[in-house]
């Protein structure tokens, strides 16, 4: 059995019990779209009460307090980026008193009204993406396309969860290919290693097994 030695903060303790209140975090053998058999399954969909995004917003608003990351404004790509970085710039505002602009983008750009593809506060300066997860890194990366195009420069990403697993025959998971092509660091307000040291403190013994065995098989 693996030994932690890294601590898991209060936000984040707060944040997984949240996740396994509202169904988001789900214990047990789950199919992915890789095909591989996780012991874990985490459902962003699923925080879809005004409590549940709002404790959302406060966990996205402490991991940004905890690192270094310097931006200007938020971004979050469609669709579930939307709610995401909606709520986090209100935490922002609320919990650390940093009112700052954020924006997001339409799937298709729309040809009537004010038109263009992008919703809410232009982009410019440095900007800090919000989304969920990474798994192919698509959205990520055509976020950082608008971003440039804009002629503003991408800051970071801040996810709720890094799996902390390499995708196919990668020797290195979504998020550090991200870090790696683009240059830019990825915020998560937990990841696989802090979940685990969650579920031992609990003394969850059956699904930590499972859990560490999946991450030897598949971890980076």
């Amino acid at each position: 059995m693996r030994n932690f030695t890294s601590m898991t903060l209060t936000y984040q303790n707060e944040f997984i019990d949240l996740c396994v209140q509202l169904g988001v975090l789900k214990f047990g053998r789950f199919r992915l779209k890789s095909g591989r058999d996780s012991p874990y399954f985490f459902n962003a969909g699923l925080f879809s009460t005004g409590m549940g995004i709002a404790a959302v917003g406060r966990a996205y608003a402490a991991a940004i307090a905890s690192s270094d990351v310097a931006f200007d404004m938020l971004f979050g790509p469609a669709y579930k980026g939307i709610p995401l970085v909606t709520v986090t710039a209100a935490a922002l505002a609320d919990s650390q008193a940093l009112d700052l602009p954020f924006a997001f983008n339409r799937k298709e750009a729309k040809d009537h009204g004010e038109g263009g593809q992008i919703v809410g506060s232009p982009l410019r300066g440095r900007v800090l993406i919000v989304d969920d997860v990474i798994t192919a890194g698509t959205a990520i990366r055509e976020s950082i396309d608008l971003i440039i195009a804009a002629g503003a420069q991408p800051a970071g990403v801040l996810l709720a969860l890094d799996r902390q697993e390499r995708g196919g025959e990668s020797r290195l998971s979504a998020v550090q290919e991200v870090e790696e092509q683009f240059g830019i660091p990825v915020i998560a307000v937990v990841n696989l290693d802090e979940l685990m040291q969650h579920m031992s403190g609990q003394g969850r013994t059956a699904e930590l097994a499972n859990m560490q065995a999946y991450r030897q098989q598949y971890g980076v």
